[in-house]
């Protein structure tokens, strides 16, 4: 088995500390029958915050192991502390920025829903930090 690079592999079908992300895995016959892949996996992941000070670096807050063609309808809405709706977006799009109409919010807890195509639905918190 290997992750992302097809060159080197290894026996076992478990992967550990895997980077959220998209990934490519391919399996390797041990008859030396070929290759199959590469066959894209996801590995989601939530960020805890982000800093929309636009030097580059977290400043949109995004679901992670979303694209066009895994989870590609994922909504995600983000709300504040009073349960008022700021945004809604599709998983695979640019993310938030941290405004509301224009306006910069405040450093404070922000809370979202993140809904799947199967209807799972995931809730938590993240930070904003100016």
């Amino acid at each position: 088995y290997s992750l992302d690079i097809p060159t080197i592999f290894q026996s076992s079908n478990l992967f550990t500390d895997v980077a959220a992300g998209i990934h490519q895995v391919y399996i390797k016959d041990l008859n030396g029958c070929g290759i199959l892949g590469p066959i894209e996996i996801s590995v989601l992941g939530i960020p805890k915050y982000f800093t929309p000070n636009n030097d580059g670096y977290n400043d949109t807050w995004n679901i992670q192991g979303v694209n066009g063609t895994l989870y590609p309808n994922t909504i995600i809405q983000i709300y504040d502390r009073y349960g008022k709706l700021l945004k809604q977006m599709i998983g695979a799009g640019s993310g938030w920025d941290g405004t509301l109409n224009g306006k910069l919010l405040p450093s404070e807890d922000y809370w979202y829903v993140i809904t799947f195509e199967n209807n799972r639905i995931i809730k938590g918190h993240f930070a904003l930090k100016r």
